[in-house]
């Protein structure tokens, strides 16, 4: 009986919000090859997700030509219906060593309202220059006798915080990996702290009424995720593990079939994926997802500093922490609004926020940054390769905060908009907007003006003031 009762009320709630929509979600799920001189798509499948599209009308074309790759939903006048730009896994993994001796395949996918005619599919990708051009092209028709139309495993659906229609609002969706089904919740407890965390910064915090976050965590068979560097491995519903492409503290999840199985049971935009581990890790890729290690001491600055990464598709702007990445073979200006090759100073693209009289580039402490830093990689690698304890990580970590908040809160241009040499991985080639950011430090402070009006402009084409 109370099942039922449960289950009247999710089908009661679905159909709350499902009104104002066009109609269902769908996703193109689909295969992405490539390795050395290789770059091919091809179908998996086309899935009819059990919830209404949440995404509000008015923003279904982003006129910004952001992300590495673009898809545009056309129909058969060419009219873009819908468009996202994006990032994946294999975008990162094709800039990595490994990427020019093998092949490689990833799973992805492409999430849109569903059409009511057949529509074409068109995948584009930014090219040296900044210009798209098209990759790969789906057609899709509605009436298709091989659309797949059941519903997966259900999932339990956790309002971690409602403030309206899903199709009105910024929707978030937390995913628990490495959560037993006797620390559901803690789940919900480490949900509710981090969605704490997010909204005490700007401009979440003034824009809060216009975000849901909800959460989904599939029991798994045992506590944690894997870390195959200190060989742990894990077999958990949505396949989260440190070490991705190498490095120790990058968590990604490469079952994108799954993980995308059991967030469709809850409305979402943007997912992080709240992995049930200690040490320290996160990851966030532009429109795919983010992560955070939900019990490390600095689990709040990463579940922010990630998040920014997934939902603006903002940049790394540090750039004396080992990566795994190549450097690039041609710096040209990159299209992260919060990073600059300052190719053309009176063209810089936040010129507008920067105060008269400001020098661009802009002077800071660097070479005391960079020697400071270079020391605590060396201390850092030593705790890693000893294998000693978190706390003494967490430890290093607290003294190079105390270090550079003051640095960086002590010279004559600090707190203002510039254009300060390194950022992107790169000491010389990159400037970053102000000298202290989310995106830079783990210091307490916030966004910086050029992350703040960023993330502002992501909100409102999801939730319109």
């Amino acid at each position: 009986m109370l099942a039922r009762i449960a289950a009247i009320l999710f089908f009661t709630t679905i159909a709350t919000y499902a009104q104002p929509t066009i109609g269902p979600t769908w996703r193109l799920d689909y295969y992405h090859t490539g390795g050395p001189g290789l770059e091919a798509f091809s179908l998996d499948r086309i899935v009819v997700e059990p919830l209404p599209f949440p995404g509000h009308a008015a923003g279904y074309v982003d006129p910004e030509m952001t992300g590495g790759y673009r898809f545009e939903v056309r129909d058969a006048t060419g009219q873009v219906l819908y468009a996202r730009g994006f990032s994946s896994i294999f975008a990162e993994w094709i800039t990595t060593e490994e990427a020019a001796k093998i092949n490689k395949t990833f799973h992805e996918s492409l999430r849109f309202p569903a059409p009511a005619s057949p529509v074409d599919v068109v995948v584009l990708k930014r090219g040296s220059k900044h210009v798209f051009s098209e990759v790969w092209r789906q057609s899709l028709d509605p009436m298709g006798m091989f659309i797949q139309k059941a519903p997966p495993a259900r999932q339990e659906r956790i309002v971690i915080e409602q403030n309206g229609d899903p199709a009105r609002c910024v929707d978030i969706l937390l995913l628990g990996d490495g959560y037993t089904a006797g620390e559901r919740e803690k789940f919900v407890r480490d949900a509710k702290r981090l969605t704490e965390t997010l909204f005490r910064h700007e401009p979440f915090r003034s824009r809060r009424q216009q975000f849901n976050v909800w959460g989904i965590c599939p029991p798994a068979a045992e506590s944690g995720i894997a870390r195959p560097s200190t060989g742990i491995q894990r077999s958990n519903p949505i396949g989260s593990t440190y070490d991705a492409f190498g490095s120790e503290r990058y968590v990604l999840t490469f079952d994108n079939r799954s993980m995308r199985e059991i967030a469709s049971w809850a409305p979402y935009e943007f997912v992080e994926i709240l992995a049930n581990n200690e040490t320290y890790g996160g990851g966030g890729i532009y429109h795919l997802y983010s992560t955070v290690s939900v019990d490390n001491d600095w689990a709040e600055y990463i579940f922010v500093h990630e998040f920014g990464h997934h939902i603006a598709g903002l940049a790394d702007e540090y750039y004396t922490s080992p990566v795994a990445y190549q450097p690039p073979a041609e710096i040209i200006e990159p299209w992260e609004p919060n990073v600059t090759a300052l190719l053309d100073p009176a063209g810089l693209k936040w010129r507008d926020l920067i105060v008269g009289g400001t020098p661009v580039p802009t002077p800071w402490p660097k070479e005391a940054f960079e020697e400071h830093a270079r020391e605590v990689q060396q201390r850092r690698a030593a705790i890693r390769r000893d294998r000693r304890p978190e706390s003494e990580m967490s430890a290093l970590f607290r003294e190079q905060r105390a270090f550079e908040s003051k640095l960086l809160t002590d010279f004559s241009h600090a707190g203002k908009v510039g254009a300060f040499q390194g950022a992107n991985y790169d000491a010389k080639a990159f400037y970053r907007p102000q000298p202290d950011c989310i995106m830079f430090t783990r210091n307490d402070v916030p966004f910086c003006a050029v992350c703040q009006r960023a993330l502002d402009r992501v909100i409102s084409l999801y939730a319109p003031r």
